[in-house]
């Protein structure tokens, strides 16, 4: 690895191309790295785990919009959109907007925190419906998924966006633009200018994480893969971009991220240096916010310890900033202490989701978020009797460079009303690669049964799991196999007329 040293350089001061972040990205998406064999297994585990979470929300508001807006843009020789025949397609920057809503619905897939927040599955759909639409074959979608995984977790590792109050995307529409040169094996001048394009027209402020959270938290990773692949089809056809897009004087970095006085370190592999950074994230086994992963399987092995849950006090959560202040009561946002709020804006409330876990001892994608559960008498007294902390070693360790050490949990201190303290802690959460029983493919394909049950028949289920677990041998064309189809009749539609 190499860690490249980024600043703001004044108009009058040229800053060769080679030497800016954008060329150095795209010199690894177009260099012929061979392919880690980890990172390949690694890549089929999220595709089985995206499908899981997109088919268990293929009926759920926003991703029923998105999919009546794909179908609104059909190409005879296009990609496929989840849950729809595979004989019919649409253009594929649709489709990766109608499956990117549906992967990133249930806040339910993958993760990786660092200096900044992600969720490097959504650069998936994007990919996949381009791969569909240019007939690539299976080692084409391989080199480019992790490519833009390499990408998007080491501009996460050096870039903080959320300090600066800019939406997470903005790292997403990079990746995908570089996973998109990979896997069409574009020149590095091409891809240098679509990642230079895709992150001008992916900054967005995060207010679409903040009080009460919209269906555009869904939408928002879509936006950004429909973007990168717009971005990548313009330079093709021999277009430019903003440039120098993270160096320049009126750039990114300059006026929206940390200023012209700025120093950030970006970590990126060598030309042809293998490239395994997908092995660095990981899934949720929960459909919550990945923060709170640790949390709930503290709050199982706490509901054990006291018998009588009337008896609490108070609960006192020490943990890192980010947990803190993004779903802790360090946001002051008070719709996450409220039982009428959107499932989005639950989703990101530590206080509501132990509150949850600690009463039933679990949690459940759909059960957990609904309204009379929200609405309970018992849980509202557990949860606002819940307050957050940040603990500088909480931090120190979210922060680690070592994934080895690197944390996501918290100490949680009960106090109850006889003055008696139960206190307990957890680094990270079970199923995390370093946790107590980390997820394999057999957790996996477990995860997709259990979502897709009642939805799927076990017909197709089982195809889908064949072809998946095949894909470095499926040859061009026969990408549209990873779609997954399910009866017309239990697709719900939208009646409701948009523009197109």
């Amino acid at each position: 690895m190499i860690v490249h040293n980024i600043k703001v350089y004044p108009s009058k001061i040229h800053l060769p191309k080679k030497k800016q972040l954008a060329w150095k990205i795209a010199e690894i998406a177009s260099d012929n790295s061979k392919l880690n064999k980890d990172s390949i297994e690694m890549v089929i585990n999220r595709i089985i785990d995206n499908a899981s979470v997109a088919i268990a929300s293929l009926n759920r508001k926003s991703v029923i919009s998105a999919r009546e807006m794909a179908m609104k843009h059909p190409r005879k020789n296009g990609a496929t959109v989840f849950g729809i025949n595979s004989k019919q397609k649409f253009d594929c920057e649709w489709a990766a907007w109608s499956n990117g809503t549906a992967v990133r619905e249930l806040d339910f897939h993958d993760t990786f925190l660092a200096a900044d927040y992600s969720h490097p599955g959504d650069n998936i759909p994007p990919l996949l419906s381009v791969a569909q639409q240019n007939k690539r074959s299976g080692l084409d979608l391989l080199r480019g998924i992790i490519t833009a995984y390499e990408v998007q977790v080491n501009l996460v590792k050096g870039i903080c966006l959320h300090k600066h109050k800019v939406d997470h995307i903005a790292h997403l529409g990079p990746s995908v633009a570089a996973g998109l040169g990979a896997m069409l094996k574009l020149k590095t001048e091409t891809i240098y200018q679509a990642v230079q394009q895709a992150l001008h027209t992916t900054i967005s402020t995060r207010q679409s994480r903040k009080g009460e959270i919209s269906s555009w938290k869904a939408y928002a990773p879509a936006h950004a893969g429909k973007l990168a692949i717009e971005a990548v089809d313009r330079v093709m056809r021999g277009e430019g971009a903003p440039s120098p897009i993270y160096e320049g004087e009126d750039s990114v970095i300059a006026r929206i991220l940390g200023g012209k006085n700025a120093k950030y370190k970006v970590p990126l592999p060598k030309v042809n240096e293998s490239k395994k950074a997908i092995l660095e994230t990981y899934t949720k086994e929960y459909s919550a916010e990945y923060q709170s992963q640790a949390l709930i399987d503290l709050a199982k092995k706490l509901k054990v310890k006291i018998p009588n849950l009337s008896q609490i006090k108070k609960i006192d959560i020490f943990t890192s900033h980010h947990t803190h202040f993004v779903i802790g009561t360090g946001a002051n946002d008070p719709q996450k202490m409220d039982p009428n709020a959107s499932r989005e804006t639950l989703d990101h409330s530590i206080m509501y989701i132990f509150a949850v876990a600690l009463e039933d001892g679990d949690w459940h994608h759909v059960k957990s978020y609904s309204k009379s559960r929200a609405k309970r008498e018992s849980t509202i007294k557990i949860w606002r009797s819940i307050k957050t902390f940040e603990d500088k070693k909480w931090t120190k360790k979210y922060h680690d460079p070592n994934p080895k050490n690197k944390s996501f949990g918290a100490k949680v201190i009960i106090t109850l009303n006889n003055g008696k303290k139960i206190i307990q802690q957890l680094d990270r959460a079970d199923a995390h690669p370093y946790g107590a029983r980390p997820f394999k493919r057999k957790n996996y394909i477990d995860k997709f049964l259990t979502l897709t049950k009642g939805i799927l028949d076990k017909k197709e289920s089982n195809r889908f799991l064949k072809t998946v677990q095949n894909l470095k041998n499926l040859k061009n064309g026969q990408l549209n196999n990873l779609n997954i189809m399910i009866k017309k009749n239990k697709l719900k539609r939208n009646i409701k007329k948009g523009i197109f």
